[in-house]
């Protein structure tokens, strides 16, 4: 039976009849609305991001990691043009309201027009980092676009030339929505509303994390924003265009606050962690997760006391390979300290491995986690979406939470500790130090990556690796890198060190592995898996690589 084997990124209806999906197992999957039927499946080359219908239903768009944008008929979903152009990660695509048209939001900085034959009409170049988000403003042939370089752009189509520039103060910003009589709202990862006006713009906060979506509804007049604070609220846009709220849920464990779409005017469909979509009931507050199944994809590997850790998307934790534990949603991460094992992830829980209990609660999801000593005493620092590192003492059984650290701005991507000292690096491309004797800031760069920063680890002698979606290693010694190039073709997700540094490990999300000889700076290159690697660990004990993928592997590499 078709399903989802990963999760699923973007979703999309029309008419109340379709409902398409795009997941990060490279499906796009169109289904009956009325039975949650499958209907018909397409497949990318890589993760799909993105899902948009035309107006009058006829053809679907994806957008996808592969660099592409796709058209598709429906309901057959035959592949009718390809747009790739690109040069990174193609996050978003949607159709002109009027014309034959369809605007991409690429990694690679630009905004790009293309023709239902596939023909590049425009390509928009002034984002200084990558674009997450574009909307075509009604009734116009201009566009409305949201980057990364905290900014909101509009384009001529007719012209080509940039029409209006807002900095939003730096901060990022992942979705936009825009009414029918013009009115731009958008989402920023300090979790506020933003309207943008020919005045000005005006915040309005709304989450204690991050808008990852905001949707509109023009019959309903209604605005939707999705949040990592795990909470869908509903706004109603007054005259003067001042959101009022109006409705607030807390999204359940299986639910990804990365995109909905209105089902009709009072029911919601959402991207989930699962197989399937699930359905909100605003009217009831009522959710239908029917059908949503668990997925095998592998996010995390450790080995603890000789036995083999792993976690992914399903949140539940195997011990060699065997169900231990269930920590009731996706968890990014596994670490090892003071004879336990910890996870977390969505929720913003923090987990024993091994019974699954509670230890900690934080306001935003937990990403990525190092183990290390102070006064004798095994600790862990576990890093969030939202910036924080939360340090916790491991002793005797016990887990107290001693410290919070300001690490960053944005989401920890990756923490590592090496001879009294933390590093971790940043989705906004950072990178900082910190003390661990004194838990006190002891450098930081702003932009010490090309891109977006995945992953680090610990090398001997207070030294550091670090990987990026720029397909670099850098290893660093104090605030200083030696940037290497990769042989990966697409963005690197994660890195682990060999105990005497010689060797190191980089996996990227096309499912390849590099490792790198630093004694003879030569790389070997392997790809166990079509799906991405997930992460990787090294096991002192048997002197190997781990490596797990999103298709539910676990890779061994000697």
């Amino acid at each position: 039976m078709i399903r989802h084997k990963g999760p699923i990124s973007g979703i999309a209806t029309h008419g109340g009849r379709y409902v398409a999906t795009a997941g990060y197992d490279n499906q796009v999957i169109l289904w009956d609305a009325a039975t949650r039927r499958p209907l018909a499946r397409a497949v990318h080359d890589h993760l799909a991001n993105h899902v948009a219908f035309s107006p009058d239903g006829r053809y679907l768009l994806s957008s996808s990691s592969d660099y592409t944008a796709r058209l598709w008929s429906v309901p057959d979903l035959v592949l009718r043009a390809a747009f790739s152009e690109h040069g990174d990660d193609v996050e978003m695509g949607v159709f002109h309201p009027e014309r034959e048209l369809v605007a991409t939001a690429s990694r690679d900085h630009h905004v790009r027009v293309y023709d239902y034959g596939g023909r590049l009409v425009a390509s928009f170049a002034g984002h200084r980092a990558d674009v997450i988000s574009v909307e075509w403003l009604a009734g116009t042939d201009e566009l409305v676009s949201s980057s990364d370089d905290g900014t909101v752009k509009r384009w001529s189509l007719t012209t080509g030339a940039l029409v209006s520039d807002i900095d939003l103060d730096g901060v990022e910003t992942d979705t936009i929505a825009i009414t029918a009589a013009g009115l731009v709202y958008a989402g920023n990862d300090r979790g506020e509303v933003v309207r943008l006006t020919e005045s000005g713009t005006r915040n309005f906060p709304a989450h204690e994390a991050g808008i990852k979506r905001l949707v509109w509804n023009e019959d309903a007049g209604t605005l939707v924003s999705l949040s990592y604070d795990r909470t869908v609220k509903i706004w109603r846009i007054g005259a003067d265009g001042t959101p009022a709220l109006a409705a607030s849920a807390s999204l359940p464990a299986a639910v990804w606050p990365r995109s909905c779409a209105f089902l009709d005017k009072d029911t919601l469909v959402f991207g989930t962690f699962g197989s399937c979509y699930a359905v909100y009931d605003t009217v009831r507050d009522a959710w239908d997760l029917g059908g949503v199944g668990q997925t095998p994809a592998l996010n995390a590997v450790t080995v603890s006391q000789g036995r083999v850790y792993t976690i992914g998307d399903c949140g539940v934790v195997h011990v060699d390979g065997k169900p231990a534990a269930e920590t009731g949603s996706l968890c990014n991460f596994l670490i090892a300290a003071g004879g336990r094992v910890l996870t977390g992830g969505q929720l913003g829980r923090l987990f024993d491995a091994d019974t699954g209990a509670v230890l900690l609660e934080h306001r935003s999801p937990l990403n990525c986690a190092a183990a290390f000593e102070r006064g004798g005493v095994p600790h862990v620092v576990v890093g969030a979406y939202t910036g924080e590192g939360l340090v916790l003492r491991v002793d005797g059984g016990r887990v107290e939470h001693v410290a919070t650290l300001p690490l960053h701005a944005n989401a920890v991507k990756g923490l590592a500790v090496a001879d009294g000292t933390l590093f971790a690096v940043c989705a906004d491309t950072s990178a900082a130090w910190f003390s661990t004797d004194t838990l006190t800031e002891t450098g930081r760069l702003q932009a010490a990556h090309g891109k977006i920063a995945n992953g680090c680890a610990a090398l001997p002698g207070g030294r550091f690796a670090s990987v990026s979606r720029d397909l670099s290693l850098r290893l660093w010694r104090g605030t200083s890198a030696t940037v290497l190039p990769t042989p990966h073709d697409h963005s690197v997700k994660c890195v682990a060190a060999s105990g005497d540094g010689r060797r190191i490990a980089t996996g990227s999300y096309f499912g390849t592995l590099a490792v790198h000889d630093t004694a003879t700076g030569e790389w070997s290159v392997t790809r166990p898996a079509t799906a991405g690697i997930s992460s990787l660990h090294y096991d002192a004990a048997a002197d190997r690589f781990l490596a797990t993928s999103y298709d539910g592997a676990v890779h061994e590499l000697a």
